[in-house]
């Protein structure tokens, strides 16, 4: 009996993930494992870009997890430099174009799409000049740390974007001596977060050197004699620039998927069931930055571009097509970034998103320390939580802090996940040590707030 072919469309976290856990399940001689990577790295972290950059880690290598040769000692023939450039799934086959431009049809029993995601440019004058550096993908890294040469001290740095790709940048950028300036389109930076617990990312990124502009909508990359960007143009200001850095985040890459029929969700991202099985898609998966996936939270389908979740993804595709069974059965929306000292996290529900999924709710914000305040080391925190009105229901925290703040999002994110009230938070049995936290950790005191908050709200009514 011939080996049944999975074949896989990207070499990266969720492709390579069903790769290798399919290949744990079936031998070579019952299943064939073909996976194309039209990039010159697979199964690379891209998370780390900007530390290496930074010159935090080292890179490329230490950012692969596993080599292409790697792979294929394992027994998953990885492809190199070709692109898949169609999907047929009616003939159940993809069009292929190698490194020398030669095209052919290759056939599946079993398709993984791992196409993940594309950065944002805007379609603006001089995007495309040298000197314009986007951060997505190793190549991306290289280009901008030669760019930065031994001695970045006083290069003039403008990143266009202050989400999570837009001030690890910075910080990056700051490490390597770089006057820095941030130009962000929104009211705040970290968009990810409501805007009041944004203005203190704001004014913590000014106090540490950052400029940080908001309300700057850039219209035009500015070049010089040479053609090289030179500055960065918005509708009030120009910002000289050595180098310009795009942190605009991503969208999914899904272009071939929508070429071939399959459904598409609200942000452009593939939509399958909880096995990562395409919708109405016999043999048909898909994982990564090119799909969305369920919100616990408000029940419906969100785009969230995390390793995290493509490396799961990519687990439970293998585990189906290698005749086992699992799911993958959604997220709360846990992220977590810094900026030099400056910890930023949240899970959960922004009010603006609240409002959208038509959830009524009460907010608290309070600040607290990262340990007993006697003890030496403790930094102040900011923590703020939303909770359904009437039931109590945890709907999402952000916290801004300095060290220790960040990891503590993770309480939420299990509170979340488990559906509980902020007043059975207060309850919970968390560790505690001076050098650790105060005797109520910021959460519960949160979580205490809250509790209050939603009860006073039901006696006003």
């Amino acid at each position: 009996m011939a080996a049944r072919r999975m074949l896989i469309i990207g070499g990266d976290a969720a492709g390579m993930s069903a790769a290798s856990q399919a290949r744990r399940l079936k031998r070579p001689d019952e299943l064939e494992i073909l996976a194309f990577e039209r990039s010159a790295f697979t199964s690379y972290s891209a998370c780390g870009i900007p530390y290496w950059v930074g010159g935090v880690v080292d890179g490329p290598d230490a950012l692969v997890a596993r080599t292409a040769a790697e792979h294929r000692a394992r027994g998953i023939d990885l492809r190199m430099h070709t692109e898949v450039t169609a999907i047929d799934t009616a003939a159940q086959r993809v069009r292929v174009r190698d490194r020398e431009g030669g095209e052919r049809w290759e056939g599946y029993d079993e398709l993984v799409v791992a196409t993940g995601a594309r950065p944002l440019r805007p379609d603006i004058p001089g995007i495309d000049a040298p000197g314009v550096h986007g951060v997505q993908n190793l190549d991306d890294g290289r280009a901008l740390h030669e760019a930065l040469g031994k001695d970045a001290e006083g290069l003039r740095a403008v990143v266009v974007g202050a989400g999570y790709i837009g001030v690890e940048m910075a910080e990056a950028l700051v490490n390597r001596g770089c006057r820095v300036t941030v130009l962000e389109q929104a009211e705040q930076p970290m968009s990810t977060l409501d805007p009041d617990m944004g203005r203190i990312v704001h004014e913590a990124m000014c106090g540490l050197g950052i400029r940080t502009v908001t309300g700057a909508e850039v219209t035009e990359v500015l070049t010089g004699d040479d053609g090289r960007a030179a500055g960065v143009r918005t509708r009030e200001e120009e910002y000289p620039a050595d180098l310009v850095v795009l942190g605009l985040g991503v969208r999914p890459e899904t272009r071939l998927a929508r070429e071939a029929g399959l459904p598409l969700g609200a942000s452009g991202g593939l939509l399958t069931d909880l096995a990562m099985r395409v919708r109405g898609e016999e043999n048909v998966w898909a994982g990564g930055d090119c799909v969305e996936v369920l919100d616990l939270v408000s029940g419906r389908t969100r785009h969230i571009a995390l390793g995290t979740h493509a490396n799961k993804h990519g687990q439970v595709i293998g585990s189906n097509v290698g005749g086992g069974y699992a799911t993958f059965p959604g997220v709360v929306g846990t992220a977590v970034s810094k900026v030099c000292d400056l910890e930023i996290a949240r899970t959960g529900l922004l009010e603006a998103q609240a409002r959208q999924a038509g959830l009524d709710f009460v907010t608290v914000t309070i600040e607290s320390t990262s340990r007993a305040g006697y003890y030496p080391g403790a930094r102040p925190m900011t923590v703020k939580m939303l909770a359904e009105r009437r039931t109590g229901r945890l709907l999402g925290v952000q916290i801004v802090g300095r060290e220790g703040a960040g990891k503590r999002v993770d309480v939420a994110a299990v509170a979340l996940t488990a559906g509980m009230t902020v007043e059975q938070m207060t309850a919970l049995d968390l560790g505690y040590a001076p050098p650790f936290s105060p005797v109520w950790d910021p959460v519960l005191v949160a979580a205490r707030k809250a509790t209050g908050a939603v009860a006073a709200d039901v006696r006003a009514r």
